[in-house]
């Protein structure tokens, strides 16, 4: 039998050229493997627009492989051999190939690790993990920042990222002499129809078998390949990076938490997807959005925010994700239980904003991080929804979710499940604050300035109610002294009020009934 030296096994969030399992490789000698499995694929229902992404930028990157000279061995969804499991396709592979070792860049989720280090022992040969060298921080360096810290607060972890990479710094100072432009973010934002569009990208004939695939194979899951336009080469993705800085980076932070009905993406960047997926390296995208600010293309309270953004909250979120795992993903500080609405999956409820968002999902596969954390995070947080299967869905919808940036967001951030060690305080807010931030009010049937009773937005009462449910764990958090300073200060009667209403709303959620 033939024999390769190295096996490299290159997963479908690993399409770069300059991935740490390529190092050193020899198209001479050894051969990649890729393959797209049904374990992947099901192991919640992603969202079909998901699935295109991932299946036909994996296609693409092989391509790129073989023209450079490598063998690929690449196994579809629907080959007939397909056993549906990295693990049966690379017994396969080895089986057929006889490497002399298998080289592999360690994965992003706990699961595929866990699968990955039983794979000497299966395979009967060496086994080479190597670190994924796209991460400005091992872990490592994330578990010696951690260590003996009470509450790993994430603004001294991103002035230590700042430092290392040197972005926006003045020797060992910040640029301007400040860390943090957050408050000049906050702005709201309305319809302007001058405002240039994002970048589309045609499908061309490798993404179109890519889509008859998947609406054909996943006819349950959420979405339609209809309308796919996302960027599956690395030279699209660049294409919609390089508009981002010029088009959209210049307002990017007065405008990045605010929400308008008619332009869901108003300036932001939509390239995480190829961030995650392994088509854009960080550090480079960060580096062009300093060079942006130097050269007086872009105001500093944008460019310090977006590269917040990804060298402090993402390289952050990765750290606390793998400290944690596999039990982080079952914390449930709050005890909340309630399963999710059915309207998370069809968008069909009065509360417009929730509406709004979840369509666009459905449709986009995408929502901002606001629209995420302060819409359906909050209403999921204020209605006591189940924080595991809220984290399940997330993943699922998302085109740029992957379990280790997903999960903590939603488990820590959103959900305060896990008691405070991610977040200071729960991110709940009544209607008043999505009123503010967005114009989803202006023609919803509940009327936001009503507090309770019939007609009156859900998020007012629900608001306060969770406050009042779970005093016990949060009346201690200073960060929560003034509202329940003001909870306690309402008379007798407005707080029953207040939970009468609560009550009588998830009462008819409970029971399935539109609200």
């Amino acid at each position: 039998m033939s024999r390769c030296r190295n096996l490299i096994f290159i997963l479908g969030d690993q399409l770069s050229l300059e991935i740490s399992s390529l190092e050193g490789a020899d198209p001479a000698n050894d051969v990649v493997l890729m393959c797209e499995v049904a374990e992947e694929t099901t192991y919640v229902r992603h969202h079909r627009k998901k699935i295109i992404l991932i299946l036909s930028a994996m296609r693409h990157f092989a391509e790129e492989l073989s023209a450079k000279g490598f063998e690929v061995r690449y196994i579809r969804l629907d080959d007939d051999e397909n056993t549906g499991s990295f693990t049966g396709e690379l017994k396969r592979a080895v089986g057929s190939l006889n490497p002399e070792h298998i080289v592999v860049t360690e994965p992003g989720e706990w699961r595929v690790l866990h699968a990955m280090q039983n794979w000497e022992e299966q395979m009967g040969r060496s086994v080479d993990i190597r670190t994924d060298r796209r991460f400005i921080a091992s872990h490592e360096d994330f578990r010696q920042w951690a260590e003996g810290r009470k509450q790993m607060t994430m603004e001294f972890f991103y002035r230590e990222m700042r430092r290392k990479t040197g972005l926006l710094m003045e020797g060992d100072q910040p640029v301007s002499g400040r860390w943090n432009y957050d408050s000049e973010n906050r702005a709201p934002a309305k319809t302007d129809l001058f405002r240039p569009r994002h970048p589309t990208f045609a499908p061309d004939e490798t993404t179109r078998s890519v889509m008859e695939l998947v609406d054909a194979r996943f006819p349950d899951h959420m979405g339609k390949a209809k309308g796919f336009s996302f960027a599956v080469t690395r030279k699209d993705a660049e294409k919609a990076a390089d508009a981002f800085i010029v088009d959209f980076l210049p307002r990017f932070g007065e405008t990045q938490d605010a929400m308008v009905r008619d332009d869901p993406n108003l300036n932001h960047s939509l390239i995480s997807f190829y961030i995650n997926i392994g088509f854009l390296d960080p550090l480079a995208v960060c580096q062009a959005a300093e060079r942006a600010y130097l050269q007086g293309d872009a105001p500093i309270n944008a460019v310090e925010g977006f590269i917040r953004q990804i060298i402090g909250w993402r390289e952050y979120i990765r750290g606390v994700y793998w400290i944690f795992m596999p039990d982080y993903a079952r914390k449930n500080f709050l005890d909340a239980s309630r399963p999710l609405p059915d309207f998370y999956w069809s968008g069909k409820t009065d509360m417009a904003c929730l509406a709004t968002v979840i369509r666009e999902t459905i449709d986009n596969a995408y929502a901002h991080h606001i629209q995420r954390l302060m819409i359906t995070g909050n209403f999921a947080l204020l209605a006591g929804l189940d924080p595991h299967s809220v984290h399940e869905w997330y993943l699922e919808v998302y085109a740029d979710a992957y379990e280790w940036v997903e999960l903590p967001n939603v488990i820590g951030m959103s959900q305060f499940a896990d008691g405070g060690l991610l977040g200071s305080k729960p991110y709940a807010a009544s209607g008043a604050y999505i009123s503010r931030m967005s114009d989803y009010c202006e023609n919803c049937r509940y009327d936001v300035h009503r507090k309770t009773g019939e007609g009156a937005c859900p998020f007012n009462a629900l608001y306060w109610d969770f406050l009042d449910r779970n005093a016990e764990k949060l009346s201690g958090n200073r960060r929560l002294a003034q509202p329940y300073a003001t909870w306690r200060r309402m008379s007798d009667t407005k707080r029953e009020d207040y939970r009468q209403s609560a009550r009588l709303f998830l009462q008819k959620l409970d029971k399935g009934e539109p609200v």
